[in-house]
């Protein structure tokens, strides 16, 4: 045992002798030191190349991913890479000694090879592809019109290539030209009837163009495909509330959150189904939860979240809700809703400001001049009907909604019954 170790360790230590001899031998048979180390620069330009390549194609589109997703990985000589027990030296010269043992210090004496170091030759693209990859990196860089160019060169050369109309519709989605974005994604889908993405951005443009049964049996051939998507379940939902179909929405947006629980966006939808559904105590708990998992609640959020808690006759909540709304977006219809929740809470002095704000934002949201009209006929009533300026400030507000919109039958009333300048009712 004693004398085989020793002879393995003097053998070893010739073999490491000889390691460091080799390269000069090498030289000599390749054509002298200048040609080696011509060839050392060239492979170390080329590895340093490689590395850096990656960094030039840090933003791509989801059609690009899918796509270089399906290009096989080039292996040096087209070998399977090798095992991760592998113990690789790098010489001075640019080879490497490779240790194949499972467990080096077991295992019998290994087989040790030197081995030149090649780097990887990529499998030349086809025409389109070429094209499609340059199309990919000026879509990236913002240079939208030669992305198209070169999209249309691709398609040209293969009229079958799916992923060149997919990332031609995504162009023209951004540059909000949609009927043309509809003709590339109804091109990938006639070549790929199967095709997830191609399903889904069809669904999605057909929605923005107002298409909403066509967007429908869309998502709904997008589901078959991936039955547990996220943005096919939430799609298809949104899509059948504006339908006016909120029985049939629902499951796929219950479907949409359990894909995605944190999702603020789809926690609000659920939400305003449930409210749609007049389940408002669980279209208030979705849009809580909204509220928490997003940065900011968003103005929709608030104003629907206000209105459930108006049908729930929550009032200080709404108003609650209201305030913060109007802080960060006044609008009309916030400070409407915000003197509706005031005046049930009794605050009739800040409710009737309240009106009088929404009515000067928009001075054609009627809903506002009803409010004021309210707050000074309360006014009227309280004085014993001796404050004939309140009356006639309601009256003038009525009068001002009708003009807007004439079909408001109490309106109608209310002003025959007030609308006698001697302040008795009429």
């Amino acid at each position: 045992m004693h004398r085989t170790t020793k002879t393995n360790q003097l053998a070893r230590a010739a073999l490491a002798a000889s390691l460091f001899v080799s390269p000069a031998l090498l030289m000599g048979s390749a054509g002298g030191c200048k040609a080696i180390k011509e060839r050392r620069e060239r492979r170390a330009a080329e590895r340093e190349a490689q590395r850096e390549l990656p960094n030039e194609n840090q933003q791509v589109s989801a059609s690009q991913q899918e796509w270089m997703a399906r290009q096989p990985i080039a292996n040096s000589g087209g070998q399977a890479p090798q095992q991760e027990t592998q113990r690789v030296t790098e010489t001075d010269s640019g080879m490497r000694v490779v240790d194949e043992r499972a467990n080096p210090v077991d295992a019998p004496e290994p087989e040790i090879r030197v081995e030149d170091v090649s780097t990887p030759i990529a499998k030349p693209k086809s025409r389109e592809e070429a094209s499609y990859a340059q199309a990919v990196q000026l879509h990236a860089s913002g240079d939208l019109q030669a992305a198209l160019r070169e999209l249309e060169r691709a398609i040209a050369f293969n009229p079958q290539f799916t992923l060149a109309y997919l990332e031609s519709g995504d162009i023209y989605m951004e540059l909000a030209q949609y009927e043309r974005a509809e003709r590339e994604y109804a091109n990938a889908v006639r070549n790929e009837p199967r095709n997830y993405l191609a399903q889904y951005r069809h669904a999605q443009v057909l929605h923005k163009l107002g298409s909403l049964e066509e967007s429908n049996r869309a998502y709904l051939r997008a589901l078959s495909i991936r039955p547990s998507s996220f943005d096919a379940n939430l799609g298809i939902s949104i899509v059948l509330l504006e339908l006016g179909r909120a029985e049939q929405a629902l499951p796929y947006g219950q479907r949409a959150v359990r894909s995605e629980p944190p999702s603020g966006r789809a926690r609000m939808h659920l939400g305003t189904l449930y409210a749609a559904l007049d389940r408002h105590e669980e279209a208030v708990v979705e849009y809580q939860q909204a509220a928490e998992m997003m940065e900011a609640p968003t103005p929709g959020l608030l104003l629907n979240m206000a209105e459930s808690l108006n049908q729930l006759q929550r009032y200080a909540e709404m108003v609650g809700a209201l305030d913060q709304l109007v802080r960060i977006e006044p609008s009309a219809i916030a400070y409407e809703r915000l003197g509706s929740g005031l005046f049930r809470l009794k605050r009739y002095d800040e409710s009737l400001v309240a009106f009088s704000e929404s009515a000067k934002l928009d001075p054609e949201h009627y809903p506002a001049y009803n409010g004021i009209a309210v707050c000074e006929l309360n006014q009227y009533l309280w004085s014993s009907k001796t404050d004939g300026a309140a009356r006639e400030n309601a009256a003038e507000a009525m009068r001002q909604s009708l003009r807007i919109n004439r079909e408001q039958p109490r309106i109608v009333e209310l002003l025959r019954r007030y609308k006698d300048p001697s302040g008795r009712e009429g």
